[in-house]
């Protein structure tokens, strides 16, 4: 072996492993990394992803990840992202299945095995591209520089940019897609083996490509890494014409038309001012490379706010745009007139597997639905720990130059305890990412201009009770994001069940004003308006709501409950079968159903409803007490016993039922049992109306009894 491919390798301060242990202590650390997110919670984008797709669930047919979205969105829909990631969901729905339900901790074990994998994967890549192809007499390939090749796989594996791909389940995508870019890589290099079975290497490498598309889009970029391994014409021909076809075939199945995303989300590219818009397109690039470099500074969303544009050439952000490309060109002109042929292979292959993969996120061929996406630098990251490894190689002595350089122990020193700093980051990161309440409220020192991460740590407090510390929140949401409609409903929400109406009718009203089809906002507006007895104006709202949302059962609901404060009877009861028709385990609607029912006197009717509602949801307590006040005035006292008895089973510290069924026993002329209940409702609730009225009315009834009695 020459010697410049020699002297770089041995200053390296690793050990010389075996292929299997360099692979297995890659794959070791990157499970140390993130091995402590194994039990963490659905949060962020897997509630849309994985809580909330359909797709998963077994009843759903399996055709059906086939013709919607990541998200479980129809692809022809306006609304959908065109992110089309079939085989990513089918793993998905494999861990709901082997799991029994949505359980967090398989699809989290998975995410870290993949990484494991991808890192113990990418010593071969790596090897490759630093020492280029070589084999043995047995055909087996060699690794030209198994510890520089080793050192940037301990790079990638422990490398915090990774922490959203594997602690978030979402990024599996770029996991799945990143383990069949390196397969496909890896088997096209099977080709250059002597030239053995060329067409079938290729052929399998670009099924691989397309599997790894399949995963997520990113996954094409792996044909232009291996066109420039160089090749055959024959080779050549049969990628370009490869990779056509599948471009074309994700162009078909998108529709032909790229997704629809709002300035909100990707603010530069709606900005008028071409210039402009390519300055802080460039900036959004600094930022990913600073990401890269320092992955301290990291944040689960990076929208509304977080990143300002730069509107003026005297902004002092312009420095980090004009040293990313300094850099840049630096390496590259390192790549090209660099003397030493390995050292250009490794700063050009390195720079290929940095910005190739990154090409579908930068905004040149297509706008994108995201400032900065951590998820997006997973490959990127590999190029990155490549040329990392590649400036050690520049400042290290090379034996037969003289010049000055750095001190090679100084120089392994700083890259091992950058590693340290790396495993100690993903450790803490991971961490973060474990619960939803600990993910946002860590993005408020990283992104205290983002309305989003306000919003989200709001959210999240409100659903865990905490109203008050929300409302503060929402309203720093708002302040950041005076048009952030999001914010405004769930404010309006809460200042609806806190009573402050007009405050809330105010906020709901802006916000459908800005959001025309906001149906949500619509309905909640509606609720306010009705409270505030504004009925003709509430029951536009509903109407408004229906008409952007077709299947809206809950707006239906609250429909009926205006229509029923109107005394509209009628109109409320077609108002709540339509919510249980759009929605048939809707309780309240079948309750009141009931419920008006019984007040009107038609109880006949009534029954019919209840025991229509009891088949579909044969556990509702709720339905079985209305249901039993039903039967006792029909005077079915055995019935209406069971309905009561069978819903203080599931909830027997419901004090209006102990009431109402010591009524029915009272009716009935089992005294001692009514007795009995109305004793136990009036120790559950000592001001239950009625009850104590009735209580003492038995107690005198009993007591002439047994005056009576001789």
């Amino acid at each position: 072996m020459a010697l410049s491919e020699v002297y770089w390798d041995r200053q390296i301060p690793l050990p010389k492993l075996a292929p299997v242990q360099a692979k297995a202590t890659v794959a070791l650390l990157a499970l140390l990394c993130f091995i402590n997110s194994y039990d963490g919670e659905f949060v962020f984008d897997d509630s849309e992803a994985i809580v909330n797709n359909k797709d998963l669930r077994p009843t759903t047919p399996l055709n059906n990840i086939w013709s919607n979205d990541f998200w479980g969105s129809n692809l022809s829909s306006n609304s959908s992202h065109k992110s089309y990631r079939p085989l990513t969901v089918l793993t998905f729905r494999l861990n709901y299945l082997l799991a029994g339900g949505l359980h967090p901790v398989g699809f989290h074990v998975l995410n870290i095995i993949l990484h494991a994998a991808v890192s113990a994967l990418m010593i071969d890549m790596f090897a490759i591209m630093i020492g280029g192809l070589a084999y043995d007499e047995n055909g087996k390939m060699l690794n030209q520089a198994p510890k520089t090749s080793l050192l940037a796989g301990l790079f990638f594996a422990a490398h915090p940019i990774h922490t959203e791909s594997v602690a978030g389940i979402v990024g599996r995508a770029d996991l799945l897609c990143a383990l069949f870019f390196q397969l496909s890589f890896l088997t096209y290099c099977k080709a250059f083996n002597r030239g053995r079975h060329l067409t079938r290497w290729v052929v399998v490498s670009l099924l691989l490509c397309a599997a790894a598309m399949l995963f997520k889009e990113q996954g094409i970029t792996v044909l232009i890494n291996e066109i420039l391994q160089t090749g055959l014409l024959t080779r050549l021909a049969l990628m370009g014409l490869g990779g056509l076809s599948m471009l074309y075939t994700r162009w078909r199945i998108m529709g032909t038309g790229p997704p629809a995303f709002t300035e909100v989300d990707n603010p530069a590219s709606f900005e008028e001012n071409i210039c402009l818009r390519i300055v802080n397109y460039n900036y959004y690039y600094s930022l990913n490379a600073w990401l890269l470099l320092c992955p301290w500074w990291l944040c689960f969303d990076w929208s509304m706010g977080c990143v300002p544009l730069i509107k003026s050439a005297t902004d002092w952000r312009m420095v980090w745009l004009l040293l990313l490309w300094c850099i840049l060109i630096g390496l590259i002109s390192q790549a090209l007139c660099s003397q030493d042929s390995q050292r250009r292979r490794t700063l050009t292959l390195g720079l290929v597997l940095l910005v190739v993969p990154f090409l579908p996120a930068c905004n040149i061929f297509f706008r994108v639905g995201f400032v900065i996406a951590e998820r997006v630098l997973y490959l990127s990251s590999a190029g990155y720990c490549l040329l990392l490894c590649a400036v050690q190689n520049t400042l290290t002595p090379h034996p037969l130059h003289t010049r000055t350089q750095l001190n090679p122990q100084l120089l392994c020193i700083s890259m091992l305890a950058l590693l340290c700093v790396y495993v100690a980051r993903c450790a803490l990161r991971s961490r973060q990412w474990q619960s939803e309440q600990s993910l946002f409220t860590s993005a408020l020192s990283v992104c205290p201009l983002n309305a989003k991460v306000h919003y989200n740590v709001g959210k999240n407090l409100a659903d865990r009770g905490n109203v008050t510390a929300a409302v503060g929140y929402y309203r720093e949401a708002v302040r950041l994001h005076p048009t952030y409609v999001h914010a405004m409903n769930n404010l309006g929400n809460i200042l609806k069940e806190r009573n402050e109406l007009i405050e809330a009718e105010q906020l709901l009203s802006k916000a459908v004003s800005i959001q025309h089809d906001f149906a949500a906002a619509w309905m909640n507006l509606g609720i306010v308006q009705n409270s505030l007895q504004k009925f003709d104006k509430a029951e536009r709202s509903y109407w408004n709501a229906i008409r952007y949302r077709k299947k809206y059962p809950d707006c239906y609901y609250n429909l009926g409950r205006l229509y029923a404060d109107q005394k509209r009877h009628v109109d409320a009861l077609n108002a709540w079968r339509n919510a249980t028709m759009l929605k048939p385990d809707h309780s309240l609607a079948w309750n009141n159903m009931v419920i008006l029912l019984d007040n009107t006197g038609n109880l006949g009717q009534a029954e019919l409803i209840g025991r229509e509602a009891l088949r579909l949801l044969p556990k509702d307590h709720t339905i079985m007490f209305s249901l039993a006040n039903v039967l006792g005035k029909l005077q079915k006292y055995k019935e209406s016993e069971g309905f009561f008895l069978r819903a203080l089973q599931i909830n027997p510290n419901a004090a209006s039922c102990h009431g109402n069924l010591a009524v029915l026993y009272h009716r009935w002329g089992k005294l001692e049992l009514a007795k009995k209940h109305y004793e136990l409702s009036l120790k559950l609730d000592p001001e239950a109306p009625g009850t104590r009225d009735n209580y003492n009315m038995l107690r005198r009834k009993m007591d002439q009894l047994k005056r009576h009695t001789p």
